[in-house]
């Protein structure tokens, strides 16, 4: 294979992809590196403040970048933003389910124990992470199968599989969406099309606003003595940075993996090969 058929593999030139979460900064950054190779790219998100921004990084490409209202729990909400996506770019490639998060109101703190989490907190971050996930499939993947090809990725974390303290909600609901997405895929195979793919990653320790209240001196800006132990065990010292995903997410979008599906990849700095001594 020469350069130039490598390069191609990664040109999503006249293909459309969706991103939940796509106005944060972690799926931000993927909006931009997607329509950066090519892609239209709808961005599906509760708060569309950021898709000014966005759209002005890309500058001359800013106009394959578009977006709309969503609530990713909602049906509706979701079958509405699949209609928009058809009229505005066409029929969806690619989904990305970036949007989830934690919730201080379903985090063991020293104000307030596990016994006492309320159902509302949990309920919260367990609905934000799984339905999340899940609905969108539901909803917008019917466009892939009427295509026959497609992919999907969607945001596991290393806390799947090594589940930190104080966080019982956000650990079970991204161990939820690990399996799955093994599931999904087999699922979409075996019944639909084997050209439609479905793969996660699993982000390691990422700076956002769901998790500074617990790593990050709000007054400040020092690690906390629980960001300090993170540092302490990434091998690579540091926190990820949102571009540190994209490789990764642009490969699994790409038909540089069309033989992998099913799978959740880790991009965590070390964090889960390091047993601490």
């Amino acid at each position: 294979m020469n350069r130039d058929d490598l390069m191609a593999l990664y040109d999503f030139s006249g293909k459309t992809f969706a991103v939940t979460g796509g106005g944060g900064a972690l799926g931000g950054d993927v909006v931009v590196a997607l329509a950066g190779c090519g892609a239209n790219v709808m961005i599906l998100d509760r708060n569309l403040t950021g898709l000014a921004g966005i759209q002005e990084r890309l500058g001359a490409r800013a106009s394959q970048v578009d977006g709309v209202q969503v609530d990713v729990m909602n049906r509706d909400s979701l079958a509405a933003a699949g209609e928009a996506i058809k009229q505005r770019f066409g029929l969806l490639y690619g989904l990305v389910n970036a949007a989830g998060g934690n919730s201080p109101r379903a985090t063991v703190s020293p104000t307030m124990s596990f016994f006492d989490i309320p159902e509302e907190g949990m309920r919260f971050v367990l609905d934000l992470n799984i339905l999340g996930t899940v609905m969108p499939c539901q909803v917008l993947a019917p466009q892939m199968v009427e295509t026959g090809e497609g992919v999907i990725l969607n945001y596991s974390s290393m806390n799947a599989y090594r589940p930190l303290t104080n966080i019982a909600a956000y650990s079970a609901a991204k161990a939820g969406i690990t399996n799955f997405t093994s599931w999904l895929a087999v699922h979409l195979a075996q019944n639909y099309s084997g050209k439609i793919r479905v793969n996660a990653i699993a982000p390691g320790f990422f700076l956002g606003e769901q998790n500074r209240f617990l790593v990050q001196d709000q007054e400040t800006g020092q690690w906390t003595a629980r960001g300090q132990r993170i540092v302490d065990h990434t091998p690579m010292g540091r926190f990820g940075e949102p571009e540190d995903l994209l490789g990764c997410v642009l490969w699994l979008l790409s038909p540089a993996s069309s033989f992998v599906t099913g799978i959740t990849v880790p991009v965590d700095g070390g964090f889960s090969a390091y047993a601490g001594v």
